[in-house]
């Protein structure tokens, strides 16, 4: 490993700062959204199934590579075979195209906390609100803009200064955030029903296609196939153990999926019994402003709800945007400040499309599809499964599995190292495969999960 790349200061911030990158919008409005329609308890007990299999895998796989190599994405899959740097170059794809769109959402966070702080919630719960902001050619861009200088000041402050710390303040909150809106909501009157309709496994509703969904849902909600996690594990120092380490970030990216649901499913139930349990930005930014709007002190638990939610943003955007940075850093050796400021500008410039694609730029559809909504139809649905897949090819038949299991045992036994074989060369590309067709299916509307 090169000894002047910058390192987390140990495990905790690491974890914190990995499990911060899995913790995401993803886990806060589609995985209640996705337990709700797949059978409840059954669909916590699949993906739970999932994540310490498939998820585990292909994580330590991910951590393991970064940590050897000491590179990002590129440099790591050259600098084990000269022939297979194609795919580093693919992975990098990955960030780069979601961080822009991820930011506009991130904006539209933003505006919706000021909103709540603002005591305004009535106005949000009002029909059509949403869509007159998001249709604004100026507003939406303040905010998309504002959102990724916040996450260009944190990451240009480096690993240890930046990314750690902000980790390390934000991961704690957004956990008692979570406990405290999810402890309110579930004492609502009526919201009993949405916490026994949330749990109570369902086995009428499951099929082929739970475990479709909650493979997916698993695949986005972990940071896999998007060069994070080799990034962060090439910050990774080799005194930390690496098993139990992706044990800590599967607990923290399951734990706040879990409660997000506790938090919405009951909520939804106690303002109208469940209807309009959508997913997406209608459940976050529509349906939740108006059970907020119904609730005794709804304006302070909106604002609570929306500041969590912003924090669950932060630290995604934030891995987005290193993973970007360091790659750059590894290929052209810029300095920090100078990535950072190309990367923010970057970024802005390619998010404004996204932002005006519900407004001036409306009648703009590729595919069919809202610009926001086709750049995350190309990194989520193609190319996130397709580098997966070739992750775990590179892995199990180029380098062999033994040059991952080296790196872990490092510090010790790797308990799950048979799992990890199997799963890495024969279950995993089965399992990416069948989450690739069903993506592509879903997003062109030949199916619905």
């Amino acid at each position: 490993m090169n000894k002047e790349r910058s390192s987390f200061t140990g495990k905790i911030g690491f974890v914190l700062a990995a499990a911060g990158s899995a913790v995401g919008l993803g886990n806060i409005w589609r995985f209640p959204y996705l337990a709700a329609k797949y059978g409840g308890g059954i669909f916590l007990l699949v993906y739970l199934v999932l994540a310490v299999t498939f998820g585990f895998v292909l994580m330590i796989g991910e951590i393991a590579l970064g940590r050897k190599t000491g590179q990002s994405a590129i440099e790591a899959f050259s600098s084990l075979s000269k022939k297979w740097k194609f795919l580093g170059v693919l992975t990098s794809c990955v960030p780069m195209l979601i961080f822009p769109y991820y930011c506009v959402i991130g904006g539209w966070v933003v505006k919706y906390l000021v909103t709540f702080i603002g005591a305004q919630g009535a106005a949000a719960a009002e029909n059509g609100y949403f869509e007159a902001f998001i249709g604004q050619t100026g507003e939406p861009v303040l905010w998309l803009a504002l959102f990724i200088v916040a996450t260009a000041v944190i990451v240009l402050f480096g690993v240890e200064k930046g990314v750690e710390k902000a980790s390390k303040v934000m991961m704690p909150i957004l956990v008692v955030l979570s406990v405290i809106v999810a402890g309110y909501v579930v004492l609502m009157p009526g919201a009993g029903e949405g916490v026994l309709y949330y749990l109570k496994p369902d086995f009428s509703k499951f099929s082929t296609m739970t475990v479709l969904s909650a493979m997916g849902q698993l695949f986005y909600s972990m940071s896999l196939a998007m060069g994070i996690m080799i990034t962060y594990g090439s910050y990774m120092k080799k005194e930390v153990k690496l098993e139990s380490s992706v044990k800590q970030i599967e607990v923290f990216d399951f734990g706040i999926a879990f409660i997000a649901g506790l938090m919405i499913i009951p909520a939804v139930f106690a303002f109208n019994g469940g209807e309009n349990l959508n997913a997406g930005p209608g459940l976050m930014f529509i349906m939740l402003p108006k059970v907020f709007g119904a609730m005794k002190f709804g304006s302070a638990v909106g604002a609570l709800f929306f500041l969590l939610v912003l924090f669950a943003a932060l630290t995604s955007a934030i891995s987005l945007m290193e993973t970007i940075v360091s790659i750059i850093q590894d290929q052209f050796h810029w300095n920090r400040r100078l990535t950072c400021i190309i990367v923010m500008l970057a970024a802005i410039a390619v998010g404004i499309p996204s932002s005006l694609g519900f407004g001036a730029w409306g009648n703009v559809k590729p595919l069919g599809m809202s610009i926001l909504d086709f750049f995350d139809f190309l990194s989520n649905s193609v190319l996130m499964p397709i580098v997966a897949f070739l992750f775990c090819i590179f892995v199990g038949y180029v380098i062999k599995p033994e040059t991952i299991v080296e790196e872990v045992e490092i510090n010790g036994p790797f308990r799950r190292k048979r799992l990890f074989e199997v799963f890495m060369k024969y279950v995993a590309p089965i399992f990416i495969i069948l989450i690739l067709i069903s993506s592509i299916a879903n997003s062109l509307g030949w199916i619905v999960i």
